[in-house]
């Protein structure tokens, strides 16, 4: 069920997002955050929820969503509109996913 709620969040942001910049005249300005939301979210899948796990999650998802390593970087500077705005976010959440489940297979937390 939280897969469903991560996938609709990613989806609809895409609508929310486009239509949030449209109005404000902006692309993907610090106010929108629907799709930073939608990126924790994907972050935190099949993770065990205690403050640990989700203070990590959130230091990986910012660790990718600020530095933007390629292919994220590609997307944040080539992809508009609201897929663009939500792209980067949801690979920065794939990313932090994936770090964060192979620190959890490591036991490093």
């Amino acid at each position: 069920m939280y897969i469903l709620l991560a996938v609709i969040a990613s989806v609809a942001g895409i609508w929310i997002c486009g239509k949030t910049a449209d109005d404000m005249g902006v692309h993907d300005d610090s106010s929108i955050v629907w799709d930073e939301v939608a990126g924790m979210m994907i972050t935190m899948i099949a993770a065990p929820i205690s403050w640990q796990t989700m203070l990590v999650g959130f230091a990986l998802f910012r660790f990718f969503d600020i530095l933007k390593p390629w292919p994220i970087s590609y997307l944040d500077r080539y992809v508009h509109g609201g897929f663009g705005i939500m792209a980067d976010d949801i690979l920065a959440g794939i990313a932090a996913l994936a770090s964060l489940h192979l620190l959890l297979y490591m036991g490093v937390f």
